[in-house]
């Protein structure tokens, strides 16, 4: 990053606000920070801690705890958002007006996000999400921020990658009723595939929680499509390609941001399965190999999309502060949509006139149970059916 080293040093913050109050309450917890300072800024993460999403929030939580670490003069404070909604925009009230935060993390989903970041716009708060990815939520106001790039974008690139890679002509889509992100992604895949001359032979749906896809997997499967499309939630994925491989389906399976983690649960049944993502283990940059390093040494294991996308959102947040040289709302917000090409772990990094952001996507495949580059040309393989995790 420009004037910010992304790991192993620290940032220094140089003005001074208020001690936050030290009221609590029932959703609200404090970071594992150092003592405040009178120069301490604190900033509000709304985080799943509870709930359906919460493993995806205890990992996002040592992405943020990582970062935070590195950065002189910040603090946190969490409120959990519950998974839900509602949630949320509790979570995001508490932060606001028990908490005073002019500053706030979050929230993870897109679901979430949709609720609560009109409140953040309503109070001039500044709102950034590192991992909701649905399109329009940046334009909901100039107050907040995504730190995924609009989803259009990624995903006729990713189609067109995989479609010159692959060569399907037919294909399936499954994906969450009930989820927002997980809908607007299917909506665009249907969109691109439309503008792309794709067939789309089968369209299944099931709702947030589903344990048992056999249904909506035999039903794609009587059809064969040449690939299949899944647009979930962290908990389902796994759960998906292991039903999958148990099923018999031996088509690739193209799974909306696959990380590791979810490989890992998915064991032999992820292999082959292929995902568009902004970053991997491997990217052989200074910037990444020194954030790889730093997380293995603190947790002593490997770092996942859902580590890094917190971190770089936090890091992208200090610069805005930096350069600012306040802690005003408005300050930050108009320092967030300035920021432009800076060097983060992901790569270069930018926000658009929208407050989305802008990177490179990379198209991965799952190859002896590691997220790797896509090669070109590709012979997909798929797991044994197995039901194994």
């Amino acid at each position: 990053m420009k004037g910010m080293k992304m790991a192993g040093v620290t940032f220094l913050v140089v003005f001074i606000v208020s001690l936050m109050s030290c009221e609590r309450t029932t959703h609200v917890l404090r970071g594992p920070d150092p003592p405040m300072t009178e120069g301490t800024l604190v900033v509000g993460i709304a985080l799943p801690v509870t709930g359906h999403l919460a493993a995806t929030g205890e990992i996002m939580k040592s992405g943020f705890d990582l970062a935070f670490g590195e950065l002189a003069g910040l603090r946190y404070i969490i409120a959990d958002d519950k998974s839900t909604a509602e949630g949320a925009v509790a979570a995001f009230e508490a932060l606001i007006h028990k908490q005073g935060v002019s500053v706030i993390l979050g929230p993870a989903s897109s679901s979430s996000a949709r609720a609560a970041l009109p409140i953040a716009q309503e109070n001039g708060i500044v709102a950034l999400s590192a991992t909701a990815g649905a399109r329009g939520l940046s334009e909901i106001g100039d107050y907040v921020f995504q730190l995924p790039p609009k989803g259009d974008v990624w995903i006729a690139a990713g189609v067109k990658a995989t479609q010159t890679k692959i060569g399907y002509t037919r294909v399936a889509q499954l994906y969450d009723s009930a989820d927002h992100f997980s809908t607007d992604r299917a909506e665009t895949f249907a969109q691109t595939f439309e503008a792309e001359g794709i067939e789309v032979v089968a369209t299944q749906m099931y709702e947030t929680g589903n344990t048992d896809f056999a249904e909506q997997l035999n039903q794609i499967k009587a059809l064969e499509p040449d690939a299949v499309f899944v647009s979930a939630l962290p908990p389902e994925k796994p759960k998906i390609l292991t039903q999958a491989r148990e099923l018999g389906l031996s088509m690739p399976f193209i799974v909306t941001s696959l990380t590791q983690a979810e490989v890992d649960a998915a064991g032999i049944a992820a292999e082959g399965a292929i995902t568009f993502t902004a970053w991997l283990i491997t990217d052989n940059t200074p910037q990444n190999r020194a954030f790889v390093e730093q997380y293995r040494k603190v947790y002593s294991t490997d770092p996942t999309g859902f580590v890094v996308y917190p971190y770089v959102a936090t890091h992208i947040l200090a610069q805005a502060i930096n350069n600012a040289q306040s802690t005003d709302a408005g300050a930050i917000k108009d320092a967030l949509l300035d920021i432009k090409d800076i060097e983060t772990v992901m790569g270069k990094f930018a926000f658009d006139q929208d407050g989305s952001g802008v990177y490179d996507p990379t198209v991965s495949i799952v190859q002896d149970g590691i997220l790797r580059p896509l090669p070109d040309p590709v012979e997909v393989e798929t797991g044994e059916p197995s039901g194994e995790e």
